[in-house]
């Protein structure tokens, strides 16, 4: 992996690995991949890129919620190509036509930023709207998540993987409105790896920018600092 020829060109003996929604996920394959190097996990937002998870939040789910959102989601793609969104949307994000694939870009991007956070920040969803940087965030997403991550699916929660990080202390902070990535995946995480510690904040939704899921991600760093 990447990260192991981060840790292997800095020198660094073993590190403390600390991510969120995506980054919990390639928290945790590395965690699985390379225990020995792990002092400590800290995440947050649970995603372990299962089927039922991507379908919630990119089909149907979060579209329940958000449906003056989802419209803005949806609006790039053709009616008749809406039965897979994913699929849909890779097709465009890989159009040579620029117009094409930054306006699926920004729809894709908005989405995400319009939806992260229990009360909405408008300034946030801007974001959305700079080219350069909706164009590599939703292209990255996408091919992943066409892909699987390259997994199988439900495979970070198989009882072989958890076991190999078992020993790893591990504080999972987790929004209960975060609709990105729902809190039944951080309760699936718990329920087959029970050593570790999870923090259910009653009043923030996905974004760890938001003041109980920071004040509690600040909390773990401090308490493992000294491990």
């Amino acid at each position: 992996m990447d990260t192991e020829k981060v840790r292997e060109e800095l020198k660094i003996d073993k590190w403390h690995v600390f991510g969120g929604s995506w980054g919990s996920t390639l928290s945790l394959a590395y965690a699985q991949t390379h225990p020995d190097q792990v002092k400590s996990l800290i995440l947050r937002g649970i995603f372990t890129l299962r089927k039922s998870e991507l379908k919630f939040f990119y089909q149907e789910g979060t579209s329940h919620l958000f449906p003056e959102a989802w419209d803005e989601y949806v609006a790039p793609i053709p009616e008749a190509e809406r039965a897979d969104l994913m699929l849909a949307y890779h097709a465009q994000l890989n159009s040579a036509d620029d117009e094409t694939r930054i306006k699926a870009a920004k729809a894709w991007a908005k989405w995400e930023m319009a939806t992260s956070r229990l009360f909405v920040d408008p300034a946030y969803i801007q974001r959305g709207e700079d080219d350069e940087f909706a164009n590599a965030f939703a292209r990255i997403e996408n091919h992943y998540f066409v892909n699987e991550g390259f997994m199988r699916d439900g495979q970070l929660l198989e009882k072989q993987a958890i076991d190999k990080i078992r020993h790893i202390p591990t504080i999972v902070v987790q929004g209960r409105y975060d609709v990105v990535c729902p809190a039944t995946t951080a309760y699936a995480l718990k329920k087959v790896f029970p050593e570790m510690e999870l923090h259910i904040v009653p009043d923030a939704g996905h974004s760890s920018r938001e003041e109980g899921i920071a004040k509690l991600l600040v909390e773990a760093t401090n308490k493992f600092a000294d491990l």
